[in-house]
């Protein structure tokens, strides 16, 4: 999937604006970025529910989002069902209205695929939120998608829901040879499960590449440790005054993250420490974590 240049405005409030970003087979593609960012809105302009003021979304070579749908699969915002009906009904419907030649075998397919072949015949509205989303995901796979588009698909699911909805789509890039285009603001749930990731904020792509580059990003060259100390004022003071060392935060029981640069490095860090009289107890390296890169982005 091919985006450029795309904006989409309500009104006077510009939702996205002039988004560039490339989605290639076999990516499982992290769209992060926080509430109101323009996630949703992106992708139904992806999907066609709505047409972009400026731009283009090219779908397998195909810039007509209806011609493209054939070997789509999109979950967008909250699923909707109608409880009164079974699950597997709720997926009959979806399959008719896709002309699928095989329904039958094909329901038992995307249903097996996502653990509810046992609760099938079980009304929708008895599901808990886990299963209505994992019923989602099936509808999404009905017909044998090629790409997968999932609107926040672990949104207020409790940690085991979480787990089994990551587990889900980690194995359908991994076993069934789907790209995944996957939007959250969960930034666990991307390092955990996206080799390919886009940062958005206000609308805009502040970055985008694989997980180790955004990682990589950053004047933190030299690196980070976490230094505990039985003093934690003096530990403060003492960073304060060396230079090539900087505190990350404020700091918590006698621990705090420092950012070690040129013409520092963590033995010197350690030296001028203890030099300056700081009772150590620890000195642990750090790596770099996805949410660093977040927050120094959308600020």
């Amino acid at each position: 999937m091919e985006v450029r240049g795309l904006t989409h405005r309500f009104g006077a409030r510009v939702a996205v604006q002039s988004l560039d970003l490339t989605v290639r087979k076999g990516d499982v593609y992290g769209f992060l970025g926080p509430n109101g960012a323009g996630k949703t809105t992106a992708m139904r302009c992806m999907v066609g529910l709505l047409r972009p003021h400026q731009g283009s979304v090219q779908i397998f070579g195909e810039g007509h989002p209806v011609r493209a749908r054939a070997r789509l699969g999109a979950m967008i915002e909250t699923p909707a069902f109608h409880d009164w009906m079974s699950g597997r009904d709720n997926l009959w419907l979806s399959a008719c209205y896709l002309g699928l030649p095989d329904p039958h075998a094909e329901l038992d397919r995307v249903l097996d695929r996502v653990g509810l072949r046992e609760r099938a015949l079980d009304k929708a509205g008895a599901y808990s939120l886990g299963m209505r989303q994992r019923l989602s995901i099936a509808r999404a796979l009905l017909g044998q998608p090629k790409l997968l588009l999932l609107d926040e698909p672990t949104n207020g699911l409790d940690p085991r829901g979480m787990h089994e909805v990551r587990q889900l789509v980690r194995s359908l890039a991994l076993h069934d040879g789907i790209t995944v285009f996957l939007s959250t603001h969960l930034l666990a749930e991307v390092q955990a499960i996206c080799n390919r990731v886009g940062i958005l904020q206000k609308g805009r792509l502040q970055a985008e590449g694989t997980v180790e580059e955004l990682l990589a990003r950053g004047d933190q060259a030299d690196g980070m440790v976490e230094v505990s100390s039985s003093d934690p004022a003096a530990l403060a003071a003492a960073v304060a005054a060396l230079p090539g060392a900087e505190a990350k935060g404020e700091g918590t029981q006698g621990r705090l993250r420092v950012i070690v640069q040129a013409p520092l490095d963590v033995p010197g860090l350690i030296a001028g420490l203890v030099e300056r009289g700081v009772p150590l107890t620890s000195v642990v390296p750090q790596r770099r974590s996805l949410e660093d890169v977040f927050l120094e982005l959308t600020g």
